[in-house]
């Protein structure tokens, strides 16, 4: 079991990993605390972008000699094959780490997995701490790496007065967790230039109307994991497709209680969706919803 410390640092690297949210695509956010054998941080780190170092790796070389004997916290399963960089469960055995506490294990492992490769090595390993906490920022990618399909958020604000402003807000507040935004016919990163241009392109077109699985899928392929649509305007393209949808962001007017009970509808709250938050503002509230797990 998990102690306190090995909770306290797995919160740490959750809130790293998100560090990488809309830079990482097609890899995903990753965080990692390095503690050493009293229990004391010596190192953290977090994945920024594919082609560069890891979490584990960077928070490895902040630890050094001080990993010796330690503990590795890490939101994703240690990868176990070499690709642009090295398997990071081999660095954590080169690093003499001798426990390895894992939030979510990795569907895309190949042959046995880290977890059962560093365990093979004698390390000790223990899977699924804090798991739902992690998966506030790795759930986006988890979804798209299973379904093959980009993770789609819905952003938009209910009719009423300021609507124009209030879904400008949203696209500001929500555009750097999303690896692409789509507002009316503009189509470009979250974060413009944040993603390695050698394992990230831009479908062609906004065009979502047209056609949005085969435009969801290639943007798949051209490794986007998120997309963040914004706007009323979307609605006909979305409503009938609400099964793609993973996440609805919606805001309303803030007004006096008796029309509060118009305009905030039970359509604005669908079947099959969890309240993540709720968030007042000053002349709104804005609600979070997520697709409930299956």
């Amino acid at each position: 079991m998990a102690s306190d410390l090995e909770l306290s640092a797995m919160r740490h690297a959750i809130t790293l990993s998100a560090f990488g949210l809309g830079t990482t695509s097609p890899n995903p956010p990753v965080g990692c605390v390095i503690l050493d054998q009293q229990g004391t941080v010596v190192g953290a780190g977090f994945h920024r972008r594919k082609g560069e170092p890891h979490a584990e790796v960077h928070a490895l070389n902040a630890a050094g000699g001080a990993a010796r004997g330690g503990t590795a916290v890490v939101t994703l399963e240690p990868c176990n094959h070499v690709g642009v960089t090295p398997a990071c469960r081999q660095e954590l055995i080169h690093a003499g780490i001798s426990r390895v506490v894992i939030a979510v294990i990795d569907p895309t492992s190949r042959g046995d997995g880290g977890a059962s490769m560093l365990a093979a090595a004698g390390v000790q390993v223990e899977t699924d701490v804090l798991r739902d906490e992690a998966l506030t920022v790795l759930e986006p990618w988890l979804t798209a790496t299973v379904r093959r399909r980009p993770y789609v958020a819905w952003a938009f604000a209910a009719e009423g007065g300021h609507q124009s402003a209030a879904e400008e807000r949203l696209l500001l507040d929500l555009r750097a967790n999303a690896d692409l935004v789509v507002s009316g016919m503009i189509l470009d990163e979250g974060i413009p230039g944040g993603h390695a241009s050698a394992h990230f392109a831009l479908p062609s077109g906004a065009d979502i109307d047209v056609g949005l699985a085969e435009w969801l899928s290639a943007a798949f392929e051209g490794g986007v994991r998120s997309v963040l649509v914004v706007g009323q305007q979307h609605a006909a393209a979305l409503q009938p497709h609400l099964h793609v949808i993973d996440e609805l962001v919606v805001a309303v007017p803030r007004t006096d209680p008796p029309q509060a009970l118009e305009v905030v509808r039970s359509d604005l709250t669908p079947i099959g969706f969890r309240l993540v938050e709720v968030v007042a503002h000053g002349d709104s509230l804005t609600s979070r919803m997520r697709r409930m797990r299956v």
